[in-house]
């Protein structure tokens, strides 16, 4: 669980109560304490009085490992309060930024605008360290696990007069993941708005960022460029960092859309879901019931015939995201066009595409980059390839094809799994959890057993439900845990599929021929 931006202790000595508000005005916010604000301290509640007793009263009751906070690289948007008697130790200064031609002649952001304008209290540097341990020791006293750092890409406009942006950065960066290292088990940090070249050098320990833009629910034209941008970003980001999709909603008019490609992406998942407004359907298809993923092992990038189109504004490309499993390959098919445009680029496509209409494209064992080393030495050079939606099982040669065909905002997930010859008449393949998007995910291993009496394949998986495989010839008998577990056998398009019952705890699958 992330408590976002709002349990801290601020001001804005620049609002007025008699004044209306103004756009941008509330990055003039600033901390005048490292300690949760009044929201937090309830003598009301029968649960909890404390930010310690609300955090440790959460945890139980909801079943929750960890809860992170969220805090900005300099406090807060604005910065610390100099005037602060709490904070005065930092030696916070007021600092105006000054952004750079190439951020001004790119699309405006009103909350950089607005900090150039209203300053930054921002920490003396000689002084971050403390702040930072002394912030986040409190927090882990409190039962904090983690914590998300925000808006990052400031320090980039405040280098003047402290040895300019790589230095402060630098300092910035090294302190943030000292404090980190010290005070948090596991490296529980998220890196956010660190897009900017010194973060991203400076970064030597933070394992997490943000790839994106945010998850904007209500602005129906970002929801393809989302997806787009952090594929693409990935490129560079998914060989430094973890790369963070955002949160999504469960319900709303893009969630299947979302949460295929984070099954896609290998990354975290987490929803910003009202409470009691979830679509579980949504869910169930991501999360395991003992509250796990089935993650892919790397950053979903975008397959090599997507690196020079435009998924989201030429007409005409399909955006396809690849990534490996354990055994087997995935790759998500997104149509991403006639939605919305790139900021600054204008659609010339003519006519804009309707939602109902149709992008045909095509799908290949090739589009997953080092499949063949999850084949291992019995492949016989054919994949078996299972399309989720549609639930069709095709046996296609390592240079075949499959179409595809989708309409605006809607997608097919692909698991590909090499077909192991273990005589001339059993050809196999795991598929993995036909009920969840990334199915391949649940397949740990597989091995192999031939003698006179029969072939025994040993599959190792994990989770709960349909648990699906090719397979040329029907099995005499399934077993599970060491018990016979009851399947199913479809000759036409020859997929097997063995039901797992229980836990979500790893599984010894025995298919016996």
């Amino acid at each position: 669980m992330i408590i976002d931006d709002g349990w801290q202790d601020t001001f804005n000595e620049l609002l007025k109560e008699d004044e209306p508000k103004t756009e941008g005005m509330q990055f003039a916010t600033r901390l005048v304490d490292i300690k949760e604000n009044y929201k937090f301290k309830s003598l009301e509640s029968d649960d909890y009085a404390t930010f310690s007793e609300f955090i440790r009263f959460i945890k139980q009751r909801f079943g929750i490992k960890y809860v992170y906070v969220w805090h900005a690289l300099v406090g807060y948007w604005g910065g610390l309060l100099p005037s602060s008697e709490p904070l005065k130790k930092y030696c916070p200064k007021l600092i105006y930024p000054v952004q750079s031609p190439g951020n001004r002649g790119n699309v405006r952001d009103i909350a950089m605008d607005s900090i150039e304008k209203l300053g930054v209290g921002l920490v003396d540097p000689e002084k971050i360290y403390d702040f930072y341990n002394d912030q986040h020791s409190y927090l882990a006293s409190v039962g904090v696990n983690g914590v998300k750092v925000d808006v990052q890409n400031v320090i980039e406009t405040l280098g003047s007069g402290y040895g300019g942006r790589v230095s402060l950065t630098r300092e910035y960066q090294y302190a943030l993941e000292e404090s980190i290292a010290r005070n948090f088990e596991e490296n529980n940090l998220i890196c956010c708005m660190s897009h900017n070249s010194d973060s991203i050098y400076s970064s030597k320990k933070s394992a997490t960022a943000r790839a994106s833009e945010d998850f904007m629910p209500r602005e129906p034209t970002l929801q393809t460029l989302h997806i787009t941008s952090v594929a693409f970003n990935s490129l560079l980001l998914g060989e430094i960092v973890v790369p963070d999709w955002d949160m999504f909603h469960s319900r709303h008019s893009a969630a299947d859309f979302h949460a295929a490609a984070r099954a896609v992406g290998g990354c975290a998942v987490y929803v910003s879901d009202k409470p009691g407004m979830h679509d579980f359907n949504v869910l169930r298809k991501l999360v395991l019931p003992d509250g796990s993923v089935l993650r892919a092992r790397f950053a979903g990038r975008p397959t090599r015939d997507c690196l020079f189109k435009d998924p989201v504004m030429d007409g005409e490309s399909l955006l396809k995201i690849w990534n490996l499993n354990k055994l087997s390959g995935i790759v998500g098919v997104f149509n991403c066009q006639g939605v919305g445009n790139w900021p600054m680029k204008h659609n010339t496509h003519d006519p804009p595409m309707s939602e109902s209409s149709l992008l045909a494209g095509c799908m290949s064992p090739v589009d997953v980059e080092f499949l063949e080393e999850a084949a291992g030495g019995d492949w016989a050079g054919d994949y078996a390839v299972y399309a989720f939606n549609s639930k069709s099982l095709s046996r296609v040669p390592k240079t075949g094809h499959l179409e595809v065909s989708l309409s605006v905002l809607t997608f097919e997930i692909f698991t590909i799994s090499p077909v192991l010859v273990f005589d001339d008449n059993i050809h196999f393949a795991p598929i993995g959890l036909l009920n969840m998007y990334n199915s391949g995910g649940a397949v740990e291993s597989l091995k192999s057993t031939l003698d006179p009496s029969g072939c025994m394949i040993t599959v190792k998986a994990r989770g709960c439900g349909s648990l699906g495989a090719y397979s040329s010839i029907k099995p005499r008998l399934c077993v599970v845990d060491k018990k016979e577990a009851e399947f199913t056998y479809d000759s036409r398009d020859r997929i097997l599929i063995i039901e797992l019952k229980g836990e979500c705890s790893f599984k010894e699958v025995e298919i016996i021929f």
